[in-house]
């Protein structure tokens, strides 16, 4: 066999253990979709609770509550921006998307921005853009993870909010689509939205008996906007991931059809490289055995 088909034959097994390798990654991308896609719909049931407590809480303020309006923002005012993206790589242009989509958004809103991202690539794209990044955190591995990271997303949050501007925090991240798709999206978490509080308060108790507060109301309010936060943060930070593995499941069955390809052509070369040697050495042999049919008539005729 020649150095061309021993070539072929390295180039064949490389490429099939890269493409398990490959197929292994959908597997685990495709997993993980659902993965994070059942946690957000797990929230659903407390969300609503935590809702409907909020406008127990706010219903006796109904009227004051009812004459917010928007205020808006005035360059002294604080903003705050929590970016979503990855830390790995292999997501094609998840974070190229929503890096461009956040900086354009923060460009248009007033106000002395702080920036945290989530995932060192994102991170390092909106510095590229010129963004400043006050702090940077790791992308949670798993379901369990992400309540961790909403807490100290939560508590550098707050230092922010304890300032004595009007504090205003924006989350910006990818979306899930149909068909493994997704799209990026910007969320303001604070100030609650003067239209969904007056929503909340058109809502009816679900039961005939409505709850009353008991203690300080003040405080349970508190809570509860806090509880709020941190369902709010926790659906962004999931359907982020879930974003990234459908990103990545994209990359990956990209990746296995070229891999398909190359396998095909590859093979082809091999076959026909090695009809061509084996051709070869048929002639050799033919010719070879031609010559001694020769040489032995000729001894013959002597």
């Amino acid at each position: 066999m020649s150095d061309t088909t021993a070539t072929l034959r390295h180039q064949i097994d490389s490429a099939t253990e890269l493409q398990g390798v490959v197929r292994t990654m959908r597997a685990l991308a495709a997993s993980s979709i659902s993965q994070y896609e059942q946690s957000v719909l797990a929230l659903a049931d407390y969300r609503r609770a935590v809702t409907l407590s909020l406008g127990a809480c706010l219903r006796p303020l109904g009227a004051a509550v009812s004459t917010l309006r928007e205020e808006k923002a005035t360059a002294a005012d604080s903003l705050g921006a929590i970016v979503f993206g990855s830390d790995q790589g292999l997501v094609g242009q998840f974070n190229e998307i929503i890096a461009d989509y956040a900086v354009a958004a923060l460009r248009a809103l007033p106000g002395k921005r702080t920036v945290w991202a989530v995932g060192e690539r994102v991170r390092a794209r909106l510095e590229d853009a010129g963004v400043a990044v006050a702090g940077a955190y790791a992308v949670p591995g798993s379901v369990e993870a992400i309540a961790r990271l909403v807490d100290r997303l939560q508590l550098d949050t707050e230092t922010q909010r304890s300032q004595p501007e009007q504090a205003r925090i924006h989350v910006f991240y990818n979306q899930p689509q149909p068909g493994a798709q997704f799209r990026p999206v910007a969320q303001r978490l604070l100030p609650l939205d003067a239209q969904w509080l007056a929503a909340l308060l058109a809502q009816r108790w679900p039961t005939r008996n409505p709850p009353q507060v008991i203690g300080d109301g003040t405080a349970t309010l508190r809570a509860l906007i806090r509880e709020h936060l941190f369902i709010s943060l926790f659906s962004a930070c999931a359907e982020s991931l879930a974003s990234e593995n459908a990103s990545r499941l994209a990359a990956m069955e990209r990746a296995d059809k070229n891999i398909d390809e190359l396998l095909d052509s590859l093979r082809s070369r091999f076959h026909s490289e090695r009809q061509s040697a084996i051709d070869e050495e048929l002639f050799d042999v033919t010719a070879g055995y031609e010559a001694l049919s020769q040489a032995g008539t000729a001894d013959g005729g002597l």
